[in-house]
């Protein structure tokens, strides 16, 4: 009883990295809700094996980053596509401030960069340091250094 009241507390504090992941690895509404409820059974699943060496946001973002990518994997095996009525749909979610405008304009393009480009640059808006990417990732922080270089450039081209 007292792991599932410190799991869901841990959730509530951190539920935020769990919606960005969800939302750079997904296209829909329905998708973003779906996997991040994989995600959540998926931290469930593992909160018992935690042995607390790294940060709680380490072990979070690991398993966000994992789960995510084993579901795009999942979903290509599968040739899901989009129905076109969605992709309607979702045009009608406009954002009514410019912040908002400009963050869709960014987490449209981050959505358009590879599977591990998603994961480093979401991790380097989130605020952490190479050396916490590299533990994330599996990359060697001066790789994550390198790597986050050139997804700034990609992502400039993309936007101007």
């Amino acid at each position: 009883m007292e792991n599932k009241k410190e799991f869901i507390e841990i959730i509530q504090q951190n539920e935020g990295l769990i919606f960005k992941v969800a939302r750079v690895y997904t296209n829909t509404k329905e998708d973003e809700r779906d996997l991040y409820q994989e995600i959540i059974y998926q931290l469930w699943k593992s909160f018992a094996s935690f042995r607390r060496e790294s940060k709680l946001s380490t072990w979070m973002y690991r398993i966000a980053l994992n789960t995510a990518i084993a579901q795009l994997n999942k979903e290509k095996r599968k040739g899901y596509q989009i129905p076109i009525d969605e992709i309607l749909l979702n045009k009608s979610d406009v954002p009514d401030t410019l912040a908002d405008e400009r963050s869709e304009v960014l987490f449209a393009h981050i959505k358009r960069l590879s599977d591990p480009e998603k994961g480093i640059i979401l991790l380097y808006l989130e605020g952490k340091n190479y050396e916490e990417i590299a533990t994330i990732t599996g990359f060697t922080a001066t790789n994550v250094g390198t790597r986050l270089g050139r997804i700034k450039q990609k992502l400039m081209s993309q936007i101007n």
